[in-house]
């Protein structure tokens, strides 16, 4: 690859723009470097960090996007680079200087729960993808294993990796039942006649590029944007009542859901936090109302995250059609009967995915709660008549509650970490239900939507091995146990193109195929490309 050249690759760690969560994580994305330069100086190459640890910030991570066009600026743009994740980072952070470095890429993360890096580099390559950036990826436990070794191999003498991607078919390549097809676009011509509005309040959520859907490509599915502000958001709020906010409360608490409330408003959930969280349940809905929103995402994490609580336990109560009821100021029940469905982060591939399944499912006769988690880890589980990889779909409280054993007396509403959450508030937390489940991804690739979509099964574990599976990522938020039908982790990972995934169940494994059909075929009548990923039966 670089014959006549030094052997040497770049090393960039993008990073969080918090300084608490760069400062704590630090430690593991330190380790986690010293073992992958320990692995490819065994190949005969040496490592040079681009940018040094700050002594001040107490750090190394690229922790701005204007610090990432500094660093870039003074790397050759031929060399080969990596770019190491064992953290939560935002892409934007280094997109600008990998959309014009020519040298080869590659991104690498540890295999590990404790910090989200696998969800950093899923979102990274999620957003080079959507760029047009050509990339390589890896990920490792310890960075000796055969499969990353090989591959590491292959990346420094050629400068690209071939993954295996077998267990991906195209739409256009497979024929499914006339009447499922006929079904999916027959909804699909409905919806985009009667077009829908979709509420983002601010866009671009942590530097995820690749969860920003140009107008255009939106306005072709029959939906379109209403751009809305958090401050309007956090305005909205102020006007709540706290006796409206106490019924919310109420209600919730005669459901049997659980508030782990405590006493310091800096490290425990608090009675007080949960209501400003139930103002902001009913603030969205009103303001959703107003602008005739079918479905809408709230940013929180840069503004409102400096303002108010956490906006986890409003956007699960959201995603589920059985909720506190709220009234307009004119005394309507606000979306009776339905849920509003909330795509966090302001994810719109996400929220475009959610929107259509919901109305979907309902049409097919099933329940359309939905929510999209991040794939955050997992490993191989044998025991309870399971013998499979099992993933940890993890998210900071956006599931909804119908997605639970036991509902909402089966949820929990803990603290969210102040390290990301100053101003606390609560999740909304437990562990999903075994049963067939339909999963998918919307995401851009050569300025057009696609779609990933695929079966699978929501599986129960032990309770110990959760809670073990829970203290290895966030115990404070809601968990699903996921098997992939016909995916294994490793083609998973190297086809995904984004850091988070969508999930509804379905009423059995054969309606779940055949939901999966027929959603296939709605999306693709939207002008979706689509594909299906692992064991898809078509008939």
């Amino acid at each position: 690859m670089l014959e006549g050249k030094i052997k040497e690759v770049l090393l960039v760690a993008s990073g969080d723009l918090r300084l608490s969560a760069n400062q704590d994580c630090w430690a593991t994305q330190d380790a986690m470097e010293q073992a992958l330069t320990a692995a490819i100086e065994k190949q005969g190459w040496k490592v040079r960090r681009a940018h040094l640890y700050d002594a001040v910030k107490k750090h190394g991570f690229i922790d701005s996007q204007k610090m990432g066009m500094e660093v870039f600026r003074n790397v050759d743009p031929d060399q080969p680079i990596i770019v190491a994740e064992s953290v939560w980072q935002y892409s934007h952070h280094v997109l600008a200087g990998l959309t014009t470095h020519r040298g080869p890429i590659l991104t690498v993360a540890n295999w590990s729960g404790m910090w989200p890096g696998l969800v950093g580099m899923l979102n990274l390559n999620g957003s080079l993808t959507k760029a047009g950036v050509v990339y390589s990826t890896l990920w490792s436990r310890n960075f000796d294993d055969a499969f990353f070794v090989e591959r590491l191999s292959e990346w420094l003498s050629t400068g690209k990796i071939r993954h295996d991607q077998s267990h991906v078919k195209d739409f256009d390549l497979v024929k499914i039942p006339v009447k499922e097809e006929t079904a999916g676009r027959e909804f699909a011509k409905k919806l985009k006649a009667k077009k829908s509005i979709m509420g983002v309040f601010d866009e671009g959520c942590m530097g995820m590029y690749n969860a920003i859907v140009p107008d255009d490509l939106l306005h072709a599915t029959g939906i379109f944007k209403e751009r809305l502000s958090q401050s309007a958001l956090y305005a909205a709020m102020l006007k709540v009542k706290t006796e409206e906010a106490e019924a919310v409360l109420n209600w919730m608490l005669d459901k049997g859901m659980t508030f782990n409330w405590g006493e310091d408003p800096k490290s425990d959930l608090t009675r007080e936090q949960t209501l400003e969280q139930c103002k902001m349940y009913i603030a969205a809905l009103r303001i959703a109302d107003n602008f005739g929103c079918d479905t809408i995402g709230i940013q929180y994490q840069q503004g409102l995250k400096d303002l108010t609580v956490a906006s986890d336990l409003t956007e699960g109560l959201l995603n589920n059609t059985d909720r506190p009821p709220v009234v307009s100021e004119s005394g309507d029940v606000l979306y009776a009967g339905s849920a509003l469905p909330h795509f966090n982060e302001v994810d719109e591939c996400a929220g475009l995915d959610g929107l259509i399944t919901y109305l979907l499912w309902k049409e097919l006769g099933m329940q359309g709660d939905n929510t999209l988690h991040d794939i955050r880890w997992g490993e191989h589980f044998q025991g309870n008549g399971i013998d499979d990889f099992v993933w940890v779909l993890l998210i900071s409280g956006a599931a909804p509650a119908s997605h639970f054993i036991n509902g909402y007396k089966g949820a929990a509403s803990d603290r969210q970490p102040p390290m990301f959450f100053p101003f606390g508030g609560g999740t909304l937390k437990g562990v999903s239900k075994p049963g067939p489940i339909v999963w998918s991804r919307v995401f851009v690739m050569n300025n057009k939507l696609h779609c990933d979509l695929g079966v699978g099964e929501c599986v129960l574990l032990p309770e110990e091995e959760t809670q073990r599976r829970w203290k290895e990522t966030n115990p404070q938020w809601p968990i699903m146990h996921a098997v992939l039908d016909g995916v294994t982790r490793d083609q998973m990972m190297a086809r995904h193109k984004a850091n988070h995934i969508q999930v509804v169940y379905a009423s059995d494994k054969a309606k779940a195929h055949e939901a999966c059909r027929i959603k296939a075929a709605a999306l693709a009548e939207l002008g979706i490309e689509v594909h299906f990923c692992g064991d898809v039966k078509f008939e």
